[in-house]
């Protein structure tokens, strides 16, 4: 007999609002996504379809499922339905019967259902509320006003409710108020006894770790609890009335989990076992600390793995769709593969999406991505409430609950932007003070939340931040912390302003690019091809995007020839954004010891600071990253002494290599060639050459220098030229490329030095490199991962700096 029933198929969604409509629907699903695969609603990805399909969120919806129970089932201790990311003001009925009202989308909500089953046929419903009526009842009953970010939210009050902030809109983001069910709800059997949640916790110390191996359990009766960890197997016999078991496992030379770069990915498996009940994870074992300790100038932030410091590279992640249903197993392997295929070891769950669903998790501890978890709070004030802070502490504890045994996670993060926002809106300007403790008060309770549930992390209090207790401006100060950086998007500073500051650790900066035209043309027609046109004005939610990128045009490049050239000259200009920033922080290691650029993916396809496309293709910015997050990169860095180039080795090895040095004039001539031995000891930063300012006075107007080497087998370039190129003598440059089909690649020559050579095509996949600098002379092969070869071929557009204008 089955000890769990998946409620996956046979659903109907109806609203009372439109008696009309009764669509059959699987789980999981949000309302959108069922409408728009019934005809119902136009897509709204495309063209101007948002504002078609506002009806949506202004009905109520409720989701109805029938299924089969038998009386031997009805005979169980304990029958409980388990729903988890419910989205989100919904009543649930068995039978007729009210089970409950939930309000958070973010709980694990589980009921004891069986006083109200029958054998025979019963009855789920799942009735939604519309979530915008219900955050202004919200905020209505509050003390004192609570501003909310309507600087990014169409839907006003949503801080108001324990909803995914970033579906009210964003300046990424379309506005889609869905609802609907973003897990397969389950109804569990169990006789004399529930297995409720286990966990491991690692106690390290100079000889080994030592394991706590723990289980949750409610008990009728006198049970075996079966733990097993990787060859280690116990048993534990609990008693009625006991509500957690466990047992001790040391562990003298344990091997270890690292993160991508630094070593391997070791998972052990644990499972615990009662009766027919399981449950089973894979763990990493690793020591994680978080250094913040005082030094000359400020403090430190640095993340210590096996008592190693780790340099963070990587970006910050949303929600990969606004329409759940779209979250899919696939979707997740591809994005994260990517992060990890441009050397990120990294990834900041940003406070206004969601606690992501596990799939993330355990492909991040498969790939060494780590995660800097904020929760859900972001670029609002939010209630301090009893009733408010109450379900944000049931929220919390369900997720650290749920989150913590996997390795990934290296730090709690309380909330993205909320302390900067006490300084943003008219009502808290004004009486600081109030809005400073009511900051604090909620803060206060996440933080002990946090402790009880995972001593082992350390809770940093919001993101920027400075530190515990510390309310400073974290947007501008280097020297401890945590920083974002956005002086350069929003203030209109050039990118220089990243090479006048040194941050600890920079988690969150970022630069817009448009999207590329295999990308436009699946949500733009072609009459509608101009940056001004509304069809591509609807998919720039940052109502100054557009201006920023043509204005920064004019400072850098000649301007470009046709819509086309301006999206590949974008893509181009936020490449070259991010990777100032990089290489002057990462040549100053190991004083900055983390960068995570805003933003890694997209939720619908739009304008943004995105390095991969809703679609999945890389960016240029995404190509440049796996160059600039390379574990052993080259970056060169101008002073007023002249230029420097910086090697740096973020492995745990000590490394002979080489790196080729050449100057080049702008005809392509050869004019210097040097090759740098090179022994570098593990973390280190090496200063590997230097230009005197008298010298590279001379050589600065005359061309350009390239840096090549090698990294864990990858041939690696990068490029130093001395101003705008718009300034710089640049010859026009003729790119040729042929086909070698049965190598699935491009041949690429050209007859002059041509500067951000970037492959672009229609058909799915990516190359192996792009937005590169091509020497003279030189062939250049490129693979196409990809699995249309022929549309690939087909579609194959080459662009480069010199004939975009």
């Amino acid at each position: 007999m089955m000890a769990v029933l998946a409620l996956s198929e046979d659903w109907w969604l109806s609203s009372p609002q439109h008696p009309q409509l009764n669509l059959p629907c699987k789980m999981p699903l949000d309302n959108y996504s069922v409408l728009l695969e019934a005809g119902l609603i136009d897509d709204p990805y495309q063209q101007c379809n948002e504002s078609k399909v506002q009806w949506v969120a202004k009905a109520d919806w409720c989701l109805s499922h029938e299924f089969e129970l038998e009386l031997a089932q009805l005979d169980k201790d304990f029958i409980e339905l388990k729903l988890s990311r419910l989205d989100t003001v919904v009543d649930v009925y068995i039978n007729q019967h009210k089970l409950a009202s939930c309000d958070n989308m973010f709980r694990l909500w589980r009921f004891d259902i069986k006083p109200w089953l029958k054998a025979g046929r019963n009855q789920l419903q799942l009735y939604f509320h519309r979530a915008d009526v219900a955050a202004q009842q919200r905020a209505g009953k509050l003390p004192f006003v609570v501003p909310s970010s309507m600087s990014n939210n169409q839907v006003p009050f949503m801080n108001s409710l324990r909803k995914t902030q970033c579906h009210a809109g964003w300046d990424w983001g379309i506005c889609l108020m869905v609802s609907g069910v973003y897990e397969t709800p389950q109804i569990c059997f169990n006789q004399q006894a529930r297995l409720l949640a286990t966990q491991v916790e690692q106690h390290w110390s100079a000889d080994g770790v030592t394991l706590h191996l723990k289980a949750e359990h409610q008990l009728n009766s006198q049970q075996d609890i079966h733990f097993q960890f990787a060859e280690h197997s116990f048993v534990v016999t609990a008693e009625p009335g006991c509500e957690v078991s466990q047992t001790t496992l040391h562990i003298t030379e344990p091997q270890l989990w690292w993160p991508a770069g630094y070593g391997e990915q070791v998972l052990h498996r644990f499972t615990v076992t009662l009766g027919e009940q399981r449950i089973e994870k894979k763990v990493g074992l690793r020591k994680l600390q978080l250094n913040t300790q005082a030094d000359s100038l400020g403090s430190a932030m640095t993340v210590m793995i096996n008592d190693v410091a780790i340099t963070a590279k990587g970006a910050n992640w949303i929600p990969m769709d606004a329409m759940p249903q779209r979250q899919s197993v696939a979707r997740y392997q591809q994005l994260l593969g990517d992060a990890k295929a441009a050397n990120m070891n990294m990834l900041r769950v940003w406070g206004g999406g969601q606690y992501e669903s596990d799939v993330f998790y355990q492909l991040c501890d498969e790939l060494g991505l780590m995660v800097w978890q904020d929760m859900m709070f972001a670029c609002s004030l939010y209630p301090s409430t009893d009733d408010f802070v109450a379900n944000v502490e049931l929220e919390l504890r369900d997720q650290i609950r749920r989150l913590r045994d996997y390795s990934c996670i290296v730090l709690w993060c309380g909330d993205n932007e909320v302390i900067g926002a006490i300084n943003w809106y008219p009502e808290s300007k004004q009486n600081r003070e109030r809005y400073v403790v009511n900051y604090d008060r909620l803060n206060r309770a996440i933080q002990k939340v946090v402790q009880a549930c995972d001593p082992s992390r350390v809770f940093w209090p919001s993101s920027p931040c400075n530190g515990e207790l510390d309310y400073g401006d974290a947007w501008h100060d280097d020297n401890k912390g945590d920083m974002h950086f956005w002086d350069v998007w929003h203030s209109g500073k050039s990118f220089s302003a990243y090479q006048q500051i040194k941050p600890r650790f920079c988690s969150e900066f970022g630069y817009q690019s448009w999207p590329s035209l295999a990308e436009v043309k699946t949500f733009v027609a072609e009459e509608d091809w101009n940056i001004s046109s509304p069809t591509f004005e609807c998919h720039q939610k940052n109502p100054s995007g557009n201006s920023i990128i043509t204005e920064m045009f004019t400072r850098l490049f000649r301007f470009p020839a046709n819509f086309e050239q301006m999206l590949y000259l974008s893509q181009v200009q936020q490449a070259l954004a991010i990777k100032t920033a990089c290489d002057y922080w990462r040549a100053n290691s190991p004083w900055c010891r983390g960068m995570l650029y805003w933003q890694l993916n997209d939720n619908w396809p739009v304008s943004s600071w995105s390095s991969i496309e809703y679609s999945g293709r890389w960016k240029q910015l995404h190509y440049h990253a796996k160059r600039f997050f390379a574990p052993q990169y080259a970056s060169f860095v101008e002073t007023e002494q002249g230029l420097q180039l910086h090697m740096l080795n973020d492995s745990r090895q000590k490394l002979a290599m080489q790196c080729r040095l050449r100057w080049f004039d702008w005809q392509g001539q050869q004019l210097s060639d040097e090759r740098l031995e090179l022994e570098l000891s593990a973390d280190e930063n090496a200063l590997i050459w230097h230009c005197e300012a008298a010298k590279l006075a001379k050589k600065r107007e005359a061309g350009f220098f390239i840096a090549q080497w090698q990294s864990e087998a990858q041939e690696l370039q990068n490029s130093w030229f001395s101003g705008p190129p718009k300034a710089l003598a640049m010859v026009k440059a003729k790119v040729s490329f042929e086909f070698d089909a049965a190598q699935q690649s491009i041949l690429l020559t050209s007859d002059k030095p041509a500067f951000f050579v970037h492959l672009e095509a229609d058909a799915p996949g990516r190359f192996e490199d792009s937005s590169f600098t091509l020497l003279p002379n030189e062939v250049r092969k490129i693979r196409y991962w990809g699995d249309d070869y022929p549309q690939m071929a087909a579609s194959l557009r080459v662009y480069h700096l010199t004939d975009s204008y």
